[in-house]
């Protein structure tokens, strides 16, 4: 069933929205979805004692997939953003099924657009190698880069060396240049941030691939998309469906939970979202 217009003046209030990621990436994307919903009540997990996922294996992606997913649930979450590229390549198939009450809602490289707005079809794609190899994303090659020559940098190591927080470090530079390099060689005009991370040190890609070539994310996409299925859920999901709990008021409040450093996502917080906010530790059993 095609999504209806996003209602006009839709603020998100009584809507909790989970937003997880393997880090502290992921708050482009809540940073984009508390631009279209002001008044809705946000919970972000950054899971970054287990980060890089870009790293892991399938089955670890999915289990800290499905252990974060239960954990928002708990903590009142009325829907949950996967916002991150490599979680929703290879979990977010098995926790939609496991949890078919609950809207998920996934985040993928903007291949599409990308491609779209390409002027010479040459689009270069940096991401994960998790992601790059993943079974979603040669779907998502077959179905829209059409007539376009990709050119596909797994970038092993930069999410972990962007989570350690020196932004404009000489090794993350060097990283940088590095997988930038055969995107230059082969004229690309347009390039895929193709991992929650990237974004966070967009100067250093735009300075490594010169001002001619766009760059393309796709957190202002998940935000539309995740507002438009907030305005349209008609109460509160839970397992049991029949169970009819009136929406909750909502202040915008933010909610911040790690696995690694709390300190760490705290300053990031006030560094991207400039709010300052104490973060709490995952609980051991998550």
């Amino acid at each position: 069933m095609a999504l209806r217009p996003l209602p006009a003046g839709f603020d998100g209030q009584g809507r909790v929205i989970g937003v997880f990621d393997s880090g502290l990436a992921g708050l482009s994307v809540l940073q984009a979805i508390r631009q279209q919903l002001p008044q809705a009540d946000c919970i972000y997990v950054a899971d970054s004692g287990h980060a890089p996922y870009g790293e892991r294996d399938d089955a670890f992606i999915h289990d800290r997939s499905a252990q974060i997913v239960r954990f928002l649930r708990d903590q009142g979450a009325h829907l949950v953003v996967v916002a991150c590229n490599t979680a929703t390549a290879a979990a977010i198939v098995e926790i939609r099924q496991q949890w078919t009450y609950l809207p998920i809602i996934g985040i993928e490289p903007g291949v599409k657009p990308a491609v779209v707005g390409s002027a010479n079809k040459r689009v270069g794609v940096l991401a994960t190698p998790a992601t790059l190899s993943s079974l979603k994303f040669r779907a998502l090659v077959d179905s829209h880069a059409t007539g376009a020559h990709l050119v596909l940098q797994p970038c092993p190591g930069l999410a972990k060396e962007i989570e350690r927080g020196e932004l404009d470090s000489a090794a993350l530079r060097a990283l940088v240049d590095g997988f930038c390099a055969p995107l230059i060689s082969a004229n690309v005009d347009t390039a895929v941030l193709g991992c929650t991370h990237y974004p966070l040190v967009r100067p250093l890609f735009q300075a490594a691939l010169g001002s001619g070539v766009e760059l393309v994310d796709t957190a202002h996409a998940v935000a539309t998309h995740t507002a438009r299925l907030a305005s349209q859920l008609q109460q509160p999901p839970h397992e049991n469906t029949t169970k009819n709990d009136t929406w909750p008021k909502t202040s915008g409040q933010v909610s911040l939970f790690t696995s690694g450093s709390p300190i760490d996502l705290s300053r990031m917080v006030h560094c991207w979202l400039g709010l300052d906010l104490p973060a709490q530790v995952l609980p051991a059993a998550t």
